[in-house]
């Protein structure tokens, strides 16, 4: 019986790792899913095998981005939890403020919208991001200033929302994704 264990990357491939993810951040923030491997490799200054190497699929490249990006969205929401004020505008000024780095980028949105490989790959970022955004809730419930009734999924839901619309302003449609958080927000509030 054999078992493989995982070694640390040598110094010189965690630099190439880092830079096929950030080249993949840009091409797909400026193109969508639909950037391509080589394109990515070009911009990362490094040969197609080393995209591969490290991310055997398209698909295992864009579930690491989501991965990241569910994580850095966790920090954005475990910190507007610890933030001190008004409950309902912590709330949603960290909405806001957790929605603004997917709103310009176009993979993203299309990840968020429903993209399943990916959003299984960010379960960890996700765990954390429901976690503190039923932290956020409570305290806004707690005050008086959110529906009793609303719940973590609600605002996921929206969330979701949100990339619809971010993708299709994205897309030349005359939308506004702020406004519609904010509209879609607002039936959250306890009246």
């Amino acid at each position: 019986m054999s078992t493989t264990v995982d070694r640390p990357l040598r110094a010189d491939a965690r630099r190439n790792r880092e830079k096929v993810l950030d080249a993949a951040r840009g091409a797909f923030a400026e193109t969508g899913l639909h950037a391509q491997i080589e394109d990515i490799a070009r911009r990362a200054g490094v040969g197609v095998g080393t995209v591969y190497r490290h991310f055997p699929t398209k698909d295992a490249l864009v579930a690491a981005l989501a991965e990241a990006h569910f994580a850095h969205l966790a920090d954005i929401v475990e910190a507007g939890a610890r933030r001190e004020g008004d409950a309902w505008e912590v709330f949603a000024a960290t909405i806001l403020d957790s929605a603004a780095p997917t709103a310009g980028d176009a993979a993203l949105c299309e990840i968020i919208a429903g993209h399943p490989q990916a959003i299984e790959a960010a379960a960890l970022g996700q765990e954390r991001l429901k976690a503190a955004t039923g932290a956020l809730m409570g305290a806004a419930q707690r005050a008086g200033q959110m529906r009793d009734d609303a719940t973590v999924q609600d605002v996921q839901a929206i969330m979701c929302g949100f990339g619809q619309v971010a993708a299709a302003q994205r897309a030349g449609a005359q939308m506004d994704w702020q406004r519609y958080l904010t509209i879609a927000l607002d039936g959250l509030r306890a009246r």
